[in-house]
């Protein structure tokens, strides 16, 4: 069993194919035997994102967006381990706001991820894989230690 934790710039790419949907839709795949973890905050992020692309210029339509979001909550309920933010991943989040340049949100993500990775080790299991295609936050993640998968590089 292998461990990949998504930030929301890498599940999105399962609910739309892009640069790196082969890669996601791979090892989300349910047959796959692997563990697919996001953080709560993953779920107003993609739905976010997913509505964005609706009120773009020439953007999907409301029915493929609803569709989208619709698919996206049915994983998070049966597909996805979801971490959930509480105080010690706010406070890691901030110390890592002074360390590397990222975002509040990707802070966040980072630290539910070490967070996470701490936990499977302690328990024997496989380190995680962070899978992100945001570069800043992939330096971030390797500068802490986590293996790193960017989908867009595939």
């Amino acid at each position: 069993m292998s461990v990949f934790y998504f930030d929301t710039s890498a599940i999105v790419k399962r609910y739309f194919v892009e640069t790196g949907t082969d890669l996601i839709m791979a090892v989300t795949n349910p047959n796959s035997n692997n563990l697919s973890v996001i953080a709560e905050i993953t779920l107003a992020e993609t739905a976010a994102t997913i509505s964005a692309k609706h009120r773009a210029v020439q953007g999907i339509t409301r029915q493929e967006r609803d569709k989208a979001i619709e698919l996206f909550l049915q994983h998070c309920n049966t597909e996805y381990h979801l971490i959930p933010s509480h105080r010690t991943i706010i406070e890691r989040a901030i110390l890592l706001t002074k360390n590397h340049r990222l975002r509040g949100y990707d802070a966040v993500q980072l630290a539910s991820a070490l967070i996470t990775n701490e936990k499977l080790i302690i328990g024997k299991l496989p380190p995680l894989v962070f899978v992100t295609a945001d570069n800043d936050l992939i330096l971030a993640a390797q500068s802490e230690g986590l293996s790193t998968e960017n989908p867009n590089l595939h």
